[in-house]
């Protein structure tokens, strides 16, 4: 329920109608702003909201609207969902795999009036319910009261946090490097917020090669705030990496809660015009090798043996078993009988003491 039937109006003076300074207040006529705590003065009022409660709460504030012009503004009213978690004004897409948020908090969000005339130089306080669903995750809801006169629009921030268990989980995905036309590198990555928390990431950047360290940031805090389920791909720049290494860019992502995590990446630095260079040397060379050795192959000889067949093998010398001596050679001297040793004596032949008797002459035969 809202709380009254209708809106709650305070129409307070701004100051009279004491006309401030020429051009004072000409781009910013009306602003938007939590209202302060009752009976403070204007300048305590608070930049943004903050409610928590259990699920299914209903939750009170109020808004205090102020026309610094001279003619009355009218200003309609709104929930919605936080623009984005980067902090810069850029939209961070809402991971899949994060906490289930079907019931998106900008619509928890009602203004006791949707739309309002404020008076000049008069602030209005608007009262909100916000009502927490029975079934809303634990953790932190970043939403937006959102005000606009047709031609300008302000985003009030509302931090809304359910009560129960929270966690604080990230992690960093899809690094990459890639080398850039002025000689610097872009480190490419991902953060997604796995918890139920808005979480302020810290990254730190470091790189090893071959020989040692090229690259070392230290941790720092990103100007981000990224939301519970929600990813933001961003960048970093590398200035001097190296122009022939082989190298392994570690990137650590930390967050309060105690949330950690860390990825890698790697990186070829190869000096592409020196190398081609080398290897054009280093082909002129093998060819003008081959070359010369082509030359100085002798030429094979004609016939089968061109054509890859064994040629004939020459006739071989006849063996002196088969052959007599060629007239005109010397002959070797006279050995000693078979048997008989080198050397030794040959014993004289004996004459036989009874001849045979000679044939008559004259006989017949």
């Amino acid at each position: 329920m809202l709380v009254g039937a209708s809106a709650l109006l305070l129409l307070l003076n701004a100051g009279g109608p004491a006309a401030a300074a020429p051009g004072a207040g000409a781009a910013e006529p009306w602003s938007a702003a939590p209202a302060p705590p009752q009976g403070a003065p204007r300048a305590q009022a608070r930049t943004f909201f903050y409610l928590e409660g259990a699920p299914g709460a209903v939750l009170r504030d109020s808004v205090a609207l102020t026309n610094d012009g001279d003619a009355p503004r009218t200003l309609r009213l709104r929930g919605a969902d936080a623009p984005g978690g980067d902090g810069g004004g850029r939209s961070a897409e809402r991971d899949a795999d994060g906490p289930d948020r079907g019931r998106d908090p900008g619509a928890w969000i009602a203004p006791a009036r949707d739309t309002v005339e404020v008076p000049p130089h008069t602030r209005a306080e608007v009262p909100l319910n916000v009502t927490l669903p029975g079934g809303a995750v634990p953790g932190d809801h970043p939403a937006a009261l959102v005000v606009d006169d047709g031609k300008r629009t302000e985003r009030v921030r509302m931090q809304l946090r359910v009560s129960g268990p929270t966690l604080a989980a990230l992690s960093v995905e899809d690094v990459s490097v890639r080398e850039r036309p002025d000689g610097s590198a872009r480190i490419g990555y991902t953060l997604v917020n796995r918890g139920n928390t808005v979480l302020r990431p810290r990254l730190a950047v470091g790189a090893e090669g071959l020989f040692g360290k090229l690259h070392r940031r230290p941790a720092r805090t990103l100007p981000v705030e990224l939301l519970p389920g929600r990813r933001l791909t961003r960048h970093e720049r590398w200035p001097d990496p190296p122009a022939a290494d082989l190298a392994e860019v570690r990137l650590t992502v930390t967050a309060a809660g105690g949330a950690r995590d860390s990825a890698t990446a790697s990186y070829t630095a190869v000096p592409w015009v020196p190398l081609l260079g080398v290897l054009f040397v280093l082909a002129g060379g093998g060819l003008g090798w081959f070359a010369r050795t082509r030359r100085r192959v002798p030429p094979r000889p004609p016939g089968n043996a061109g054509r890859g067949e064994a040629a004939p093998a020459p006739p071989s010398a006849p063996s002196s078993a088969s052959a007599g001596p060629a007239s005109g050679e010397a002959q070797p001297p006279p050995g000693p009988a078979p048997g008989i040793a080198p050397g030794a004596r040959t014993p004289a032949r004996r004459r036989d003491p009874h001849p045979p008797p000679a044939p008559a002459s004259g006989a017949a035969t």
